[in-house]
């Protein structure tokens, strides 16, 4: 019960400092569109270690953005926010919020989608009021690819930590909502590609977005872990006895899941505790795990903790990744 209380206080008090210091900002010599958004967000550079980084395998005929660096619409005008709820009798009210921050102009089937998956003591709102969206728009006018990014709201009326799963009892159904309904919501008549479609998280998020992805590696084809942790760590047992098939450093022998690309980002100072040791060294083992299998791997050491400050401090490496990834699709 101890470890559960710490990891959830944990997420807590970096979800509440929503006024928390913004990464520092650098300037550029000559004004360009990208100014108008702000200067593009620097923190010291992340201690970067690469694990097997192979070209990503062509996996559909999902036509690749071609970057513009400065010449995108989000450059000039900010991504537009909404919040879709969906019916969910496991959620507070029966329904559950889905947060879409969509970039400027019509959508369409050749746009990418980054699905962001919150940590066990925060919301979508969370990701919100920290200036998620906004840091992201910087980002992609600074690539010139622009992408939609879609947050779902991750609790449950009784409170349990789901570690964004479907309960063995029935409970709830999250990785359902989260592989199913969320999709539907924010794609709709414009299905993307697996090629275009990622799914990332923090802390607990950073944990679901990893399973969902080896779980269902028809679906996405890039991972963004920011703090999380990569075997099971379920203090309210909601994933019954049997855990084998929800832990990922026990989910790499797919085929199907060969050519997923993965970021790790784990804080230098991270020392979460879980209900086994901590989050510490998560990152560097499961990164020792995929390279052992050639599948494609970054991970970063930034300075900082368990927190939303160190985790934004690599928005610029985690956009680059991610439009590397989306620019070698076919």
């Amino acid at each position: 019960m101890f470890v559960s209380f710490s990891r959830r206080v944990t997420v807590l008090l970096a979800s509440c400092a929503v006024a928390f210091t913004a990464a520092s900002l650098a300037t550029t010599a000559q004004e360009d569109p990208a100014d108008r958004l702000g200067p593009e967000l620097t923190e010291p550079d992340p201690e970067r270690v690469l694990g097997h980084v192979p070209p990503p395998a062509p996996t559909d005929s999902a036509p690749a953005p071609i970057p513009r660096p400065g010449h995108v619409a989000v450059c000039g005008e900010p991504g537009r926010d909404e919040i879709v709820t969906l019916p969910d009798p496991s959620a507070p009210g029966e329904e559950r919020p889905l947060w879409i921050r969509r970039p400027p102009g019509p959508d369409s089937a050749d746009l990418p989608v980054l699905y962001l998956l919150h940590g066990s003591s925060s919301t979508h709102a969370t990701l919100m009021d920290a200036g998620v969206g906004e840091l992201l728009d910087r980002q992609m006018c600074r690539m010139g690819v622009e992408f939609v990014v879609a947050a779902p709201y991750g609790q449950v009326a009784d409170g349990s930590t789901t570690e964004w799963a479907d309960a063995h009892d029935g409970r709830f159904a999250l990785e359902e909502f989260v592989t199913e309904a969320a999709v539907t919501a924010v794609e709709g008549e414009h299905r993307r590609s697996r090629s275009l479609r990622a799914i990332g998280g923090f802390s607990m998020g950073g944990y679901g977005a990893t399973a969902l992805a080896l779980r269902s590696p028809d679906l996405y084809s890039q991972v963004v872990s920011w703090a999380g942790y990569f075997r099971v760590d379920d203090p309210d047992g909601v994933l019954g006895e049997n855990t084998t098939g929800h832990s990922p450093d026990r989910l790499l022998g797919s085929e199907k899941a060969r050519d997923l690309r993965f970021l790790l980002v784990e804080g230098r100072e991270d020392h979460t505790p879980l209900q086994e040791g901590s989050i510490h060294g998560e990152a560097e083992r499961f990164s020792s795990l995929l390279a052992e299998r050639g599948m494609t791997v970054t991970t970063l050491r930034p300075p900082g903790g368990h927190d939303l400050t160190t985790w934004k401090s690599t928005f610029p490496d985690a956009v680059d990744f991610l439009v590397s990834g989306w620019a070698a699709s076919p």
